[in-house]
């Protein structure tokens, strides 16, 4: 009797469809465990991927510097001073400060009205420096994104977002990149002051990251009145580790309550916030979750094969004077023991891939249906499917092992005796 023999898999199958309604609810539980496995952890990685779409538009490896206004007194200065960010400020970072990646800095130029001959529309206008577009991850489709040469020689140049372009040009329609491509060059007025659009990009977030035009921050600031104001500046910072840009990030602050004489503990004065921080610690929560529901997957599943054991014992004990005749005739305890490992794990494999199957199915229908921010895509990977297989195949295995060292330990005269 062994793995290939045709009766035993006969014999097997005999004893199954002897007991139906046992089998099938035995195999329902076993099925519900992994549908439950399944769709547990599709769902884990449906909201980690909408947790790390929320991020998708800026650099996670950065850090964000607002100015705010004083909440403490600090070396007989009292509170409510303002703090203004200025040129100064960003080239203390951009020269001297370890860590520093890309580099920007932005200047709001507010309510810019865009004409573009009778087209006239209101859209936010940043002026920032070239290090921008790896903060924001814009995709310039068309042209190119500002350079130096653009802030040292305070250029007159734009680079508008689709949808700017969309509404500018609404003459130019057709395929997306052959469009952008025919509004480069062209001049357009940023409230009043003409500047020529260099480059149309697109964007990983969404519509509203493409209604921004970008222009050189030095032009900005001395055609728009900025002196050398800044409203906000943002770094990033590579590849280093959490613990790196913790320290970072207090660095950046220890320096600025320096240059602007705040106390270093006021969080209103400057506000620093790191993205690397926010990212690891929804990470380490997506994390937890993913623990939480394999614990809670598995423990379904354990109910399951809990179930098959016992029915296995259950057979056992139905077919003792089967055995007792059996092993009187010559069969040895490891055909005995094959006998009952095989149903267990015929039951358990079959039922469970009809639950593998259903749950995945069902993750089908989710990812189908319109996508939210914050869960996108419920899915398995394979190695998770194989897993998960090889994990029925052990657990129909475990389940079978007592009831069949049971059977194995069964006397041929006790069994013939058994009632």
């Amino acid at each position: 009797m062994g793995l290939f023999d045709i009766d035993t898999w006969q014999e097997i199958l005999e004893t199954v469809r002897g007991n139906k309604l046992r089998t099938v609810l035995t195999g329902f539980s076993v099925a519900w465990g992994i549908l439950m496995l399944v769709v547990l952890l599709g769902s884990g990685r449906g909201l980690s991927q909408g947790v790390e779409y929320q991020f998708r538009d800026d650099a996670v490896n950065s850090i964000w510097i607002r100015p705010g206004q004083t909440s403490e007194p600090f070396a007989g200065l009292g509170p409510g001073r303002r703090v203004q960010l200025t040129n100064a400020d960003h080239a203390e970072f951009a020269e001297r400060v370890d860590g520093v990646e890309h580099i920007t800095s932005r200047y709001y130029v507010n309510n810019a009205v865009l004409r573009r001959g009778a087209e006239t529309q209101t859209f936010q206008v940043r002026s920032v420096h070239p290090g921008h577009q790896h903060l924001e991850k814009s995709l310039v489709i068309a042209g190119r994104y500002l350079n130096p040469l653009d802030l040292d020689e305070r250029r007159k140049v734009a680079v508008i977002g689709r949808r700017v372009r969309e509404a500018l040009f609404p003459e130019l329609g057709g395929v997306e990149r052959r469009a952008a491509q025919g509004a480069l060059g062209a001049w357009v007025e940023v409230s009043g002051v003409p500047f020529r659009i260099v480059g149309v990009y697109d964007d990983e977030g969404n519509d509203r990251e493409t209604e921004i035009v970008y222009i050189p921050i030095s032009t900005a600031q001395r055609t728009f009145g900025g002196a050398d104001h800044v409203h906000q500046i943002m770094f990033t910072t590579g590849t280093l580790p959490l613990a790196a840009t913790d320290a970072l990030a207090e660095e950046t602050r220890q320096r600025l309550a320096r240059r602007h004489r705040f106390d270093p503990g006021d969080q209103r004065a400057v506000s620093v916030e790191n993205l690397n921080e926010q990212f690891q610690r929804f990470m380490s929560l997506m994390d937890g979750i993913r623990l939480f529901v394999w614990m809670i997957g598995i423990g379904t599943l354990l109910a399951g094969i809990v179930g098959v054991s016992n029915i296995m014992m259950i057979s056992v004990a139905e077919r003792t004077r089967e055995i007792g005749v059996r092993k009187a005739l010559g069969a040895t305890p490891l055909s005995i023991i094959v006998l009952v490992l095989l149903e267990a794990v015929l039951l358990t494999s079959v039922a469970g891939y009809l639950g593998l199957v259903a749950g995945v199915g069902l993750l089908e229908l989710l990812a189908r249906a319109p996508a939210s921010d914050f869960f996108r895509n419920p899915s398995v990977e394979l190695q998770t499917a194989l897993l998960a297989t090889a994990l029925l195949v052990t657990a129909g295995a475990v389940a079978g092992f007592v009831p069949a060292r049971r059977a194995a330990a069964i006397r041929p005269i006790d069994a013939l005796r058994d009632e």
